[in-house]
């Protein structure tokens, strides 16, 4: 069993979250400079504005809380496991 894919699925849950963030914070300067919030295999245009900002920042909080579901449960079979052999 092993946590690194739930692990690195909730980092990049919380980058994504401060990349949306950071262009949510931004939309209010005079010309908007939008960070790229997509995954480094998916070649999309950076565009500054609230709506996408706003679905990125769900679609990260619901990643984040799928991953730590995933951890949460791996840590709970492997403290099954380990009680067993006990």
């Amino acid at each position: 069993m092993n946590i690194s894919s739930s692990l690195s699925g909730m980092n990049a849950a919380q980058n994504l979250l401060q990349s949306s963030a950071q262009n949510i914070a931004n939309l209010s300067t005079p010309v908007p400079q939008a960070q790229n919030t997509a995954p480094v295999t998916r070649a999309t245009p950076v565009a500054a504005n609230l709506e996408t900002s706003m679905v990125q920042q769900l679609q990260a909080k619901n990643s984040f809380l799928t991953n730590l579901s995933v951890f949460k449960t791996n840590n709970e079979m492997l403290g099954t496991l380990l009680n067993i052999s006990a």
